[in-house]
């Protein structure tokens, strides 16, 4: 099988881009795993598909698949990447469009400047809908990894978070702890595990291991998660500049039942395609 694609990353997050509007394409898991290897693949972190609008309210439909094959629901630079790929591959004119996920409607919108601003949703707290086996919703939780207990928010952008805050990213356990905290029991979908520095009220460093593809250069949701985890602990205000090591993104939220609003660059790299084993 023969796939054209195009290679995009948002802050150094990549994607392998697929256009599914005109015809249907399908991937098997072992097919998705081989894309996104580094060495025998393009290489990725997600595979991203386009595809028609499921409903009348909306303009694409976007799914994404993480490199161990498996579909999640959401993915804010990958989001970005979408925005810029639909313009630039002629799909829609519009700046703001509305695109159904596995976890509801987003509009991402594209700015003046090139970057993207995506309205990612209101965050969820109720650990039934994280989901998190949790009773009911506290502060913060403990989260027993080995023999250590971590302090944790815990809330969904789309997608499942565990977010701490450490002392200094660049010597934080994210090797050690982050697919542990991935694997949690008390996460059944398990969860992005995030590892937040608090700089000041208005800038936060970061790094994230994503679920089913390792620690990533940037996660949009795992930002996003990030800073409303800062503003539920009184550390920071409405508006925050996420540092990941891929770069900066800026996050704004004002507060309880309000969308999270995430901004930031996206880059299409090259075109091409690659025969896939059956």
């Amino acid at each position: 099988m023969r796939l054209e694609f195009t290679k995009m990353h948002g802050l150094g997050n990549d994607f392998v881009v697929v256009d599914a509007t005109k015809a249907p394409v399908v991937l098997t898991p072992a097919q998705l795993r081989f894309i996104a290897d580094r060495h025998f693949g393009v290489g990725c972190d997600q595979l991203l598909m386009v595809e028609p609008a499921r409903s009348a309210d909306t303009d694409f439909y976007y799914r994404i698949f993480n490199a161990d094959g498996g579909e999640v629901e959401q993915c804010g630079n990958g989001a970005r990447c979408f925005v810029r790929y639909v313009h630039e591959r002629g799909l829609t004119q519009k700046t703001v469009i509305r695109v159904g996920t596995l976890a509801g409607i987003i509009e991402p919108r594209l700015e003046m400047n090139g970057e993207v601003t995506v309205n990612m949703g209101v965050p969820e707290f109720e650990p039934a809908k994280i989901p998190f086996t949790m009773p009911a919703r506290q502060p913060l939780y403990d989260l027993v990894i080995e023999k250590n207990t971590l302090k944790i928010n815990a809330l969904s952008m789309g997608n499942p978070h565990a977010v701490q805050v450490v002392t200094d990213v660049d010597t934080a356990p994210v090797a050690t702890q982050g697919s542990l905290i991935e694997a949690h029991p008390l996460f059944p979908q398990r969860v992005n595990a995030g590892f937040m520095q608090v700089v000041d009220r208005g800038h936060i460093r970061l790094r994230v291991y994503e679920r089913g593809a390792g620690e990533t250069l940037a996660c949009g949701t795992g930002a996003c998660a990030a800073v409303v985890a800062g503003i539920e602990r009184g550390l920071l205000d409405a508006r925050v500049r996420v540092s990941t090591r891929g770069g900066d993104l800026v996050i704004v939220w004002s507060g309880a039942g309000q969308p999270v609003l995430m901004t930031g660059p996206a880059v299409t790299v090259f075109d091409g395609a690659i025969e896939l084993p059956d």
